[in-house]
């Protein structure tokens, strides 16, 4: 299994990611299975590698207890990625609208 190597993670017991207010990135959700193997997971981590220094990582395993809501929600569509709690894609990383997203959201911290 691929390992993703980010540049800023954050998180607070009980595996909540925190926004990195030093920074203002924003929060990115990766949504997949702890339990069961996803190569559609994994070739989305090795995309996510190339924009990891834009957003703070959080990974939500859906198929663990405390998780059911999402995977009643998510279950058959891993991964699935939220920007800022928001959903932005699922199973496949769309490049561009990674990029606009993350440019959107840069540019609303600016101004």
């Amino acid at each position: 299994m691929a390992m993703l190597a980010l540049h800023v993670l954050v998180i607070r017991r009980g595996g909540r990611a925190a926004s990195n207010a030093a920074t203002n990135l924003p929060l990115l959700t990766f949504f997949t299975k702890k339990n069961e193997p996803c190569s559609l997971c994994d070739d989305a981590k090795e995309i996510l590698k190339k924009y990891s220094s834009l957003f703070v990582y959080e990974e939500k395993h859906i198929d663990v207890p405390e998780n059911k809501e999402w995977f009643e929600k998510y279950r058959y569509h891993i991964p699935v990625i939220h920007l800022d709690g928001q959903f932005l894609m699922k199973h496949r990383v769309n490049e561009r609208l990674l990029k606009e997203a993350l440019h959107s959201k840069s540019t609303s911290t600016i101004q």
